[in-house]
């Protein structure tokens, strides 16, 4: 397996350029199962709504070109009524993300980008992060779990569907 902890992963905002990206990445059946099928409106809605901040994730490897591979995105959970992460305190965020590239399925991208974005909101102050995956989606759970999340709750229903609600806390 790679050593991705070695290897540093780029955030940068979405543009109505990646689009057609995000349909691509949208369009795959790994990406389908879990996030429904694809909208490129959903998308550009997305796009425009001030309470979200969207990024596609690049892999750095030193020497070659940054190659985008995942959606990140992450929000006020106060900015929803209701919303499951509704009692995290003020300044929490949710993120959400998938990877779109099937190659880098399986190879420990996702809990390290996910680990290094949770950095990133720590250190602009979020004390706390919920995600919320589908409880049949055993790959993102131990994802979310090796970047540090725990399980919260059993499965619930929210307005987003069937989820389990983890969280993760800053460490003071």
């Amino acid at each position: 397996m790679l050593d991705v902890q070695a290897i540093p992963y780029l955030f940068r905002p979405v543009t109505e350029a990646d689009l057609p990206l995000l349909a691509r990445w949208r369009a795959m059946p790994h990406v389908v199962r879990w996030w429904g099928a694809p909208e490129e409106e959903a998308a550009i809605e997305a796009l425009r709504d001030p309470r979200i901040n969207l990024w596609i994730v690049e892999h750095a490897v030193p020497g070659l070109a940054p190659r985008p591979f995942a959606y990140a995105q992450d929000y006020d959970p106060h900015s929803w009524d209701p919303h499951p992460f509704s009692h995290l305190p003020p300044g929490s965020r949710g993120i959400d993300q998938y990877i779109g590239e099937p190659d880098m399925v399986d190879r420990g991208h996702g809990s390290a980008f996910v680990r290094l974005h949770c950095e990133t909101l720590f250190a602009a102050g979020a004390p706390a992060i919920g995600t919320d995956p589908n409880p049949d989606n055993g790959r993102a759970i131990r994802a979310y779990q090796k970047a540090g999340f725990a399980a919260v709750s059993g499965p619930v229903e929210t307005r987003w569907g069937r989820s389990i609600l983890m969280e993760r806390r800053r460490e003071w």
